[in-house]
């Protein structure tokens, strides 16, 4: 079994600054407030997991290992909604303590390419 190359991610961090997408792209969103009583970057266990980018890389990857999603050959993540995009780099890049062996997956199998 041979080396298998990272994954390349674009990171779009503007409003309105989204790539266009070829059919080896997969696109993933990471969506603001819930709007469900708190402020944009207050701690909310609930929008925690719905822009942790290191669990939703890992569960894209599964789901198409799986034969449940498309396969892919780059992402982008369209992390304009978020208010602290420096902590979506810092995932992306590492500097995030792992949180489970799914951030080890995930610090393996993609890397920053670059943001847009």
């Amino acid at each position: 079994m041979g080396k298998v190359e990272p994954i390349p991610v674009t990171l779009v961090t503007e409003p309105g600054r989204l790539l266009a997408l070829d059919a080896d792209t997969a696109l993933l969103r990471l969506p603001a407030n819930t709007g469900h009583g708190h402020d944009d970057g207050a701690q909310c266990p609930a929008c925690a997991m719905r822009t942790d980018v290191r669990a939703l890389l890992f569960d894209m990857l599964e789901g198409a290992r799986q034969g449940l999603r498309p396969g892919f050959s780059k992402v982008v993540v369209d992390a304009s909604a978020v208010t602290d995009t420096a902590r979506v780099v810092d995932a992306l890049m590492g500097k995030l303590p792992a949180q489970a062996l799914r951030d080890h997956t995930v610090a393996r199998s993609f890397y920053l390419a670059g943001a847009a």
